[in-house]
């Protein structure tokens, strides 16, 4: 009996260190994508939206004069929040989810089904999104993060 109970302490160890790992990983991914459009003054997200193979007539309303100032502003700070969120375990929960949700609203403009810009059906967006549903699932803020601290003091479902 103590040697089970070893063996499933010894594997939610391994659990929460893969987790730990993929959380900071996907973090950093989404922190650095964030900041180099920050600090490149000419980025923008019209090219990608104006260039849309599915949905195109969303992702020319997204790239309009009217709607790209925000968009870009999204964007921007949108990846560098959820990498902040997921470097730190803060609100884990809630950035994996927004990163998933980019990550399909990325997903669509390369998408001429079934090819899309970097494979067949799937590409990285959707193993990213996939690694994200993962981490919101099993609550990754939990192990070496603030969402533990948090957690203690506020009972939330985003945490």
């Amino acid at each position: 009996m103590a040697k089970k109970i070893k063996k499933t302490q010894n594997s939610e160890q391994w659990k929460e260190a893969f987790l730990f790992v993929l959380r900071i990983s996907l973090g950093w991914l989404f922190l650095y994508s964030g900041l180099m459009k920050l600090y490149t003054p000419e980025w923008s997200a019209i090219g990608l939206l104006t260039n849309a193979n599915t949905f195109p007539d969303l992702y020319n309303w997204f790239a309009s004069d009217a709607n790209i100032g925000w968009v870009n502003f999204m964007n921007v700070w949108g990846q560098i929040l959820i990498g902040l969120g997921l470097v730190s375990g803060t609100l884990t929960r809630l950035a994996s989810i927004f990163g998933a949700l980019m990550m399909a609203l990325y997903y669509f403009p390369s998408l001429e089904f079934p090819y899309v810009a970097h494979g067949f059906i799937v590409d990285e967006h959707i193993i990213y999104a996939l690694a994200l549903a993962v981490l919101a699932n099993q609550r990754a803020g939990q192990f070496v993060g603030i969402d533990k601290y948090l957690s203690e003091k506020v009972k939330a479902w985003w945490l």
